[in-house]
């Protein structure tokens, strides 16, 4: 069986990204890379979508950007700018045949169904496959999504939803998300921030039917497209092991308070790249230990107060949006984290401290 210096277990949205910054920037000119990915083609099947605070590689993938988005809880709306930093929406299917069409140019690169298939015995390994322990009582983030396409103009395609909690908690944290991608077309989602074992919430195709009619007053709509998903707020097991480094979500790439994964796979890219040379001796990469601490506690709050969640969320947005999108996006400075941290009730998360 053929060895190859470099393994990539995965070929999705953390797998892909590597491959494509370390081509672009020729650091396998002289080695080989093998991508290991059992799926039998590639088609779009998932829709990343993040505030823009830093650039990345695939400004030419994104679908729609905005300048300003809402936010809504039952008898109240705010609306706000994010000039500063938009909010871009990238198409899975743009990307896999942008990062495919390249990396195909390379001979030394290498797709396989199986692990099994190569001798990695001696190969540097990059892991974006998660290993989770069954666990009910981790919190997930789980969506489903639609793409709609109505026959009039239906939309303001200038502003989208971030969250909008005027629907059913059911006792979790429940938001309904609108991304609209022209006059006439729209990504509908029904998000979910619980337990996963939660069967009661996952009767998403009459959700979404019911905000679509009710709340957007939409009745001549066709679906063009949709997905579904899980993201776990949660870290997966990590085992350190030689020559090997766990990449995107595996990684601890998902930012726990929000599921935001798509910026900090390519800035963990661009740090792989960095120091590929010495990749085997190069220290970890990871979001800052204050992110990773501040989350956990949010995520306390949501499970034992969920019923108060859409008010925090609300309350976090007031006064500086792009002091709160510099938080969510792991950018913000101590002050910046103090002005978030006075916004929340206090005693409720002193609380949750000792939880």
């Amino acid at each position: 069986m053929k060895e190859f210096d470099y393994i990539i277990i995965g070929g999705g949205c953390a797998g892909l990204s590597l491959a494509y910054e370390l081509e672009i920037h020729e650091k396998l000119k002289d080695k080989t890379l093998a991508i290991i990915e059992p799926r039998k083609e590639y088609k779009r099947d998932k829709t990343w979508s993040f505030w823009k605070v830093t650039p990345h590689n695939f400004d030419d993938c994104v679908k729609k950007s905005w300048d300003n988005f809402s936010i809504n809880v039952p008898n109240k709306t705010t609306y706000l700018e994010c000039n500063n930093y938009p909010y871009q929406s990238v198409d899975s299917g743009l990307f896999y045949e942008k990062v495919n069409s390249k990396i195909k140019e390379n001979k030394n690169i290498k797709f396989f169904k199986d692990l099994k298939e190569i001798d990695s015995k001696n190969s540097f390994i990059f892991n974006s496959v998660i290993s989770i322990k069954k666990d009910h009582n981790n919190l997930w983030q789980h969506f489903s999504g639609v793409e709609i396409k109505t026959q009039n103009d239906s939309f303001d395609d200038g502003i989208f939803n971030l969250m909008d909690f005027d629907c059913d908690q059911r006792e979790s944290v429940h938001f309904f998300y609108t991304l609209p991608y022209s006059k006439n077309k729209a990504m509908v989602e029904t998000t979910w921030l619980s337990k996963m074992n939660n069967v009661s919430q996952k009767d998403y195709d009459d959700q979404i039917k019911d905000y679509i009619e009710s709340h957007l007053n939409l009745k001549n709509y066709k679906i063009v497209y949709k997905e579904e998903g899980a993201i776990p707020l949660f870290y997966p097991v990590y085992e350190e092991e030689k020559n090997k480094i766990n990449i995107g979500t595996a990684g601890g790439m998902t930012r726990l308070s929000t599921g935001y994964t798509f910026l900090n796979i390519q800035e963990h890219s661009k740090y792989i790249r960095e120091n590929i040379e010495n990749i085997s001796n190069t220290k970890k990469y990871e979001i800052a230990k204050k992110y990773q601490f501040l989350d956990e506690i949010f995520l306390r709050v949501l499970e034992k107060h969920p019923q108060k969640m859409s008010e925090i969320f609300f309350k976090m947005f007031m006064g500086s949006p792009k002091t709160v999108i510099k938080f969510l996006s792991n950018k913000s400075n101590f002050l910046e984290d103090l002005s978030i941290i006075l916004k929340m009730p206090k005693w409720t998360f002193i609380k949750a401290l000792f939880y």
